[in-house]
């Protein structure tokens, strides 16, 4: 399982790739079939941030997330939450298959 974080428009911190390695790593308890997750952090206009993350899993299309926010940290919980809702409601629909 790969966690790739990268930068748009931004310098890239080691503190801002480990929080969203961190973050990213909380996915995997909620479904076991992810393969690779992609982070992609990146400055919008107006000092805000915008973060996307991408999970591929298996048996499905890629399942992807936005957020938008003034603070980087926010945005990458906002997307994390995001995921994690799709990823529950992605196992709950194989559940009942």
């Amino acid at each position: 399982m790969r966690i790739e974080v990268s930068g748009r428009g931004l310098d890239l911190t080691d503190a801002i790739a480990n929080y969203a390695d961190t973050k990213c790593q909380k996915l995997l308890k909620f479904f076991d079939g992810v393969m690779e997750i992609d982070v992609v952090l990146a400055a919008v206009e107006h000092g805000d941030f915008s973060a996307e993350i991408v999970v591929d899993v298996v048996k499905h299309d890629r399942l992807v997330s936005h957020s938008k926010d003034s603070s980087i940290y926010a945005c990458i919980d906002q997307a994390v939450e995001k995921m994690t809702r799709q990823l529950v409601d992605f196992k709950e629909k194989l559940r009942a298959h």
